[in-house]
């Protein structure tokens, strides 16, 4: 099994809309790096924590698991998006989304302030200065450390 982090902004879609919906389809990556980690490496029954960014504070709010596997993003050929992308077609896929369900909500937010000041955390890439990548791995230990201090696991 592989843990990820993955992000959206609450004002897009949060751990709330995820509870209420159960499954979603993990749309809108438009960073390479990120479409092939969805593509080459995330499988079904794959953890992720729910990463809510450009929040005050930014940082954690649930858990998530990956139901199916990467397929096409089909927002990148609908001209209304605000994912379009002229170079994606449904013959020639560019963008690919991954379909993840609700796990939990974490009892308590673990704010990215409280990531970088942990030392059982060092080392995570969203920590990290520059980390911006919206699909991220985790290892086992600090997947498993969030989720203790999130109270979900």
């Amino acid at each position: 099994m592989n843990y990820w982090l993955m992000k959206s902004e609450p004002a897009v879609y949060s751990i709330a809309d995820l509870e209420r919906d159960k499954v979603t389809g993990w749309d809108g990556v438009r960073n390479y790096q990120a479409r092939n980690i969805i593509r080459d490496q995330m499988r079904v029954g794959d953890l992720a924590l729910f990463y809510h960014s450009n929040a005050a504070p930014p940082g954690v709010a649930g858990l998530m698991r990956v139901v199916r596997e990467a397929y096409p993003d089909a927002t990148a050929w609908d001209p209304a998006s605000d994912h379009y992308d002229v170079r994606s077609t449904p013959d020639k896929p560019v963008w690919l989304q991954v379909d993840l369900e609700y796990v939990c909500a974490f009892r308590t937010f673990v704010a990215l302030p409280a990531i970088k000041n942990d030392p059982d955390l060092g080392g995570i890439m969203v920590a990290r200065r520059g980390a911006r990548l919206s699909v991220q791995p985790v290892s086992p230990a600090h997947f498993s450390h969030i989720c203790r201090l999130g109270g979900c696991q």
